[in-house]
């Protein structure tokens, strides 16, 4: 007779695979630091500062590595809130769904690129190394929290087809290197979420992470919750794309809308969690501008 489990033992098993998952992360991060000459860093232009992994971009200054901030979902926002982020230099704007930007980043890579010599490079104390894999081309890593838009600047970059190509024989499980040019190579990784910022318990950073695509609305556990932080950090946004007056009261959001859609449970009440995943889902989606 096969052994039952529950439900509880499925559930801790689950975890205990995403923790030895999430263990791994940093490690690939650091990978694509060391391998990398040039590292695109995908930010959401809706709220660059949230989406940067400062870990990462102290990494990157210590070995003297070349950064691009690419601020991408620029459709979303407006113009004038973007140019309030000049200070992320060099920076690209794009948006990968009108297909804005994209020549502008394509050319600074390649400028960039002439600028690094692969033949002889420096390590951090100044000592003069050769490439280790024997590989001369210009590696471009691109790293950024899931949900950013990696995927599709890579398949624009380059071409759906190409950037369906498996990983290379011998390279990191989870990297994929994609030819961008016979000089330039991108290094595609999954995508993370700062180790010091990652909780599967706290509230306000699960709530932040949501926000921000770093956890599907299919997967954040009180959906209330972070729609109540959407409506405090960007104040009128969802009445107005709902054209419903809640005061600035998620409650009466999720209420009044829930009954617009017909997000009813027994008895007319509410659907409460299905309304919240529903404004999530559209926020994710990028129909809601800010």
């Amino acid at each position: 007779m096969r052994p039952r489990y529950s439900f509880s033992s499925r559930r801790n098993r689950r975890i205990d695979k995403i923790k030895k998952q999430r263990q791994k992360y940093p490690d690939i991060l650091k990978k694509i630091v060391d391998t990398s000459d040039i590292i695109l860093e995908i930010l959401d232009a809706r709220f660059p500062e949230k989406t940067r992994n400062k870990e990462v971009e102290k990494e990157i200054s210590k070995q003297n590595k070349k950064l691009i901030y690419v601020l991408n979902k620029a459709d979303l926002v407006g113009k004038t809130k973007i140019q309030g982020y000049n200070y992320l230099i060099p920076n690209i704007i794009i948006s990968c769904k009108d297909r804005k930007g994209i020549k502008r980043l394509r050319n600074l890579i390649k400028i960039i690129s002439k600028t690094i010599d692969k033949k002889e490079k420096k390590s951090i104390k100044g000592e003069k190394i050769i490439e280790s894999d024997g590989d001369q081309r210009i590696k471009v890593g691109v790293i950024g929290y899931p949900n950013t838009g990696k995927s599709s600047l890579l398949n624009i970059l380059v071409g759906k087809r190409s950037a369906g190509v498996g990983s290379e024989a011998g390279f990191t499980k989870g990297l994929q290197k994609i030819k961008l040019t016979e000089e330039i190579v991108l290094i595609d990784s999954p995508g993370v979420i700062p180790q010091e910022e990652y909780s599967q318990t706290e509230k306000q950073k699960i709530a932040q992470h949501t926000i921000v695509g770093g956890r599907s609305y299919t997967q954040v556990k009180d959906p209330e919750i972070v729609v109540h932080s959407l409506m405090k950090e960007f104040p009128g946004v969802l009445e107005a794309y709902y054209k419903i007056s809640a005061e600035n009261d998620s409650e009466k959001l999720i209420e009044k809308l829930g009954k617009t859609k017909g997000f009813l449970k027994k008895a007319g009440k509410v659907d409460e969690d299905k309304t919240a995943r529903f404004i999530l889902k559209e926020w994710q989606e990028g129909k809601i501008k800010v």
